[in-house]
């Protein structure tokens, strides 16, 4: 990472390079597989103590997958993309370790400060070191009332600016999910179901909307991303949905949604404090049901990724 020379002064602001782990450094080397990880989900996404095993559990993943992960945060104002167990543990203690979207990255590193990072900073991070693979749970999206909040996620204009493939399960349950497509296509990022024509719902297997193409193999998702980085800079969604018989009771998941979102409003939760606010409320009013399901899916896009990952390093052989 670096900073233009400051046009009044002529100098250069200080701004620390990502910095590497010793594995995922060789793995890029030598042109092995690498899949990027966000640590938003084990600082934010998960509870405390689980998040630490599912730590553990999702990079296992990426290596069934055949890739190697990056655990991405930034650590006293250093990103680092591949984090030791240490550095993990850190990251799964701190309850107030702060959320970092890009808009945040510079703050951290000019301030020595630390937090992890959401899909957009993860995937800015994870292509600046030269990953073309990413998996997480779900993507941030458009809100409902947003004709009244203008409430988006920076995740969208981030994909449409990164050069890589993020494998997820949809969109978070709680978004617009038509709307949140719609941005997409406005943004150009190609978006292809994985072995579906339906765009997955996180929690769920089809959140009601379709997707116009799919794939049906890691290599050629890997295909796909190949050519977009041929044509135009941007991102492409490999939405991967639960199996049926692995998705949260539809009934169950339609009215926790919809007592959460309530339990927001009344709360006079705003912004970006109500995806963490309403992932507690599904956790405990579904019994832990939500959380089970969350780490499930994580888990299988991890090692799809992994999958992905390993047939672009063949082709880009």
């Amino acid at each position: 990472m670096s900073v233009d020379p400051s046009p009044a002064t002529g100098r250069h602001a200080a701004a620390p390079p990502v910095q590497l782990s010793p594995e995922v450094a060789d793995a890029l080397a030598a042109g092995r597989p690498v899949v990027a990880l966000e640590s938003t989900l084990l600082a934010h996404g998960l509870p405390r103590p689980d998040n630490r095993a599912a730590a553990d559990d999702v990079e296992a993943a990426v290596r069934a997958g055949g890739a190697v992960p990056a655990t991405i945060a930034v650590l006293d104002g250093v990103p680092r993309v591949g984090l030791t167990p240490a550095q993990v543990d850190r990251v799964c203690a701190d309850p107030g370790l702060a959320k970092l979207g890009v808009r945040d990255l510079p703050v951290a590193a000019a301030l020595g400060l630390s937090g992890a990072t959401t899909v957009s900073s993860t995937a800015l991070l994870a292509a600046a070191a030269g990953i073309g693979v990413f998996a997480t749970g779900g993507l941030g999206g458009v809100h409902r009332q947003s004709a009244d909040t203008f409430d988006e996620s920076a995740d969208l204009t981030a994909l449409s600016r990164t050069s890589l493939a993020v494998v997820c399960a949809g969109v978070k349950s709680i978004l617009d999910v038509p709307a949140t497509l719609e941005r997409l296509e406005s943004l150009s990022v190609t978006v292809v179901g994985y072995r579906t024509k339906t765009f997955p719902g996180f929690y769920v297997a089809d959140s009601g909307s379709p997707v116009d193409w799919s794939v049906d193999s890691p290599e050629q998702a890997a295909a796909v991303l190949a050519a977009r980085r041929e044509l135009a800079p941007g991102a492409v969604v490999v939405a991967n949905p639960l199996p049926a018989g692995e998705q949260l009771d539809p009934h169950l998941h339609d009215r926790v949604i919809t007592d959460a979102l309530a339990a927001a409003e009344a709360a006079g939760v705003r912004g970006k404090d109500v995806t963490p606010f309403v992932l507690d409320h599904l956790h405990r009013a579904s019994d832990g049901a939500t959380l089970a399901v969350n780490v499930r899916l994580v888990l299988r896009n991890a090692e799809l990724a992994g999958r992905i990952a390993a047939a672009l390093a063949t082709q880009d052989r």
